[in-house]
């Protein structure tokens, strides 16, 4: 993609360190004290589950300003199947270039790239309010549940977009987020050992965050 003097390209090994700078300084204390997403990406890219041709950056005029990746996961129907899907993250945007619509840009292009793939369905964690604006919708509205989450509990935060029409007819599931995505909580000696290799930043607790 090339318009505006924005290009989606696949990132290269030697973008990763600032890929991940990105990734830190995009999530610094917006969910939680700090963020964890940049650990996770650093774990991702080495899970079996990985997908290269989707771990995808953006630039303006040469300029490192977006990031996306995705994982290879599966719904397990409730009638014995696996079905293959993708989920993807953590997708992100440079605080200086948010709400410019750059965000809808990258992650427009990274489903038709998902799509291309022969991705049928993307299951995600997300905020419906931007994600809808992208053909997301709810995923109780596609038969799929969030595991370990009980019967009647606030499920908003659980997306799917169906990129193959027809791919979901039929199914009732669970699905369950890759492992790698929980990272940082399970190894919280090297996440920090891995924060220290960043410029320092300060740790603040405000309104709105989840954790």
């Amino acid at each position: 993609m090339n318009q505006d003097n924005i290009v989606i390209r696949r990132e290269r090994p030697d973008d990763r360190r600032a890929v991940e700078n990105l990734v830190r300084e995009s999530f610094w204390n917006v969910y939680r004290p700090g963020c964890y997403e940049h650990f996770v990406l650093h774990r991702l890219r080495d899970d079996p589950a990985f997908v290269p041709e989707l771990d995808l950056v953006m630039e303006k005029d040469g300029e490192l300003i977006g990031q996306n990746m995705f994982m290879r996961a599966r719904i397990q129907a409730d009638d014995g199947r696996d079905i293959p899907i993708m989920t993807m993250g953590p997708i992100c945007i440079a605080p200086a270039y948010k709400r410019q619509g750059y965000g809808k840009r990258l992650l427009d292009e990274s489903l038709d790239r998902a799509s291309a793939m022969g991705c049928g369905a993307l299951c995600f964690e997300g905020n419906i309010d931007f994600y809808g604006k992208s053909g997301f919708t709810f995923a109780s509205v596609c038969g799929i549940r969030y595991h370990g989450l009980p019967e009647g509990a606030d499920a908003s935060f659980f997306l799917c977009r169906v990129l193959i029409p027809g791919y979901l007819d039929g199914v009732k599931g669970v699905y369950a987020p890759p492992e790698g995505y929980f990272a940082a909580e399970q190894d919280r000696e090297a996440f920090e050992r891995f924060d220290a290799l960043f410029p320092p930043k300060q740790k603040l607790k405000l309104p709105g965050q989840l954790f």
